[in-house]
């Protein structure tokens, strides 16, 4: 089983300073989740990959690879809403070094379902890395459907998918219907031990970027049978999860981060600052949660 994100990977923030790329900080982050993550995905909707010049998308991209170096799997975003450009970025992040590639669904477009599988398979044809889908419509606006990853999952380097539609009777029918080594990562934090009794094999999480360690402990301990203990781990850290999405991602992550010094919380338009209030509201659940502020 090729399971690149070891169980628990991060959705690492880009950290910025005056509206440019910190990588003095960047480093830091990158070698606090070499210890605690599994594996670290670099560029994709956490990092504001979106925001990124390509220029900035391939120093981020080449700087994080170069820094693991082999330490911990690097899993890079290589989606677009244009497949010709999905490619391309692919190539580049191959060529870089990535160990795996995370691709989202493509956006704004609203192709079909056979439109999606033709996209993917002409991304994944033209490298040999392994592949992650990546479904989010609450982003995209683009669901991907059960029967659609079962016609992705037969295609060799696509392995897996994570899965952020938040819909768990959708994720039980693809874990049903897929191969047993087709892998299945939650990409909703508060839903990890849920999608993991359904067959599911750990998550590509926000909350980690915070709480690396009691992430991936909540991950293997479900994976070692201490059902229990992973159960009590899953309900005691969602009332911070749901404050870290309280506003859209990484908006509060990222002031989380700064709470916690350990990088600005500043983000790109069309993001903004949070709201005061939230922000509050962010703090307390942190302080519940143990965290020291």
């Amino acid at each position: 089983m090729n399971d690149i994100v070891r169980g628990c990977g991060v959705a690492l923030v880009t950290p910025f300073t005056d509206g440019e790329i910190n990588y003095k900080t960047l480093e830091k982050l990158v070698d606090l989740h070499v210890e605690y993550s599994g594996s670290i995905i670099v560029a994709g909707t956490t990092s504001e990959a979106a925001t990124m010049t390509d220029e900035e998308y391939k120093e981020v991209v080449k700087f994080v690879i170069d820094r693991v170096n082999k330490r911990i799997p690097v899993i890079a975003g290589s989606g677009s809403n244009c497949t010709k450009t999905a490619i391309q970025k692919s190539r580049f992040c191959e060529e870089a070094g990535a160990d795996g590639l995370l691709i989202v669904t493509p956006y704004y477009n609203k192709t079909t379902q056979r439109g999606l599988v033709n996209h993917f398979k002409m991304i994944a044809e033209s490298i040999s890395l392994p592949i992650i889908v990546y479904n989010v419509p609450g982003r995209t606006g683009m669901n991907i459907e059960p029967k659609t990853v079962f016609e992705l999952s037969k295609i060799n380097n696509i392995i897996g998918i994570k899965e952020a539609s938040g819909n768990i009777s959708q994720v039980a029918e693809i874990i049903r219907i897929c191969p047993k080594d087709f892998l299945v990562y939650s990409g909703n934090d508060d839903m990890v031990v849920p999608l993991m009794s359904l067959g599911g094999h750990g998550v590509i999480s926000v909350a980690a970027n915070i709480i690396p360690s009691e992430m991936k402990k909540m991950v293997d301990d479900y994976a070692d049978g201490n059902v229990k203990e992973a159960r009590e781990a899953q309900l005691a850290m969602n009332g911070l999860i749901n404050a870290l999405f309280i506003e859209t991602n990484p908006i509060p992550v990222k002031e989380a981060m700064s709470i916690l010094n350990m990088c600005s919380s500043e983000v790109r338009a069309p993001l903004y600052s949070m709201s005061h209030e939230n922000r509050e509201k962010l703090i307390k659940e942190m302080d519940l949660f143990g965290l020291e502020i």
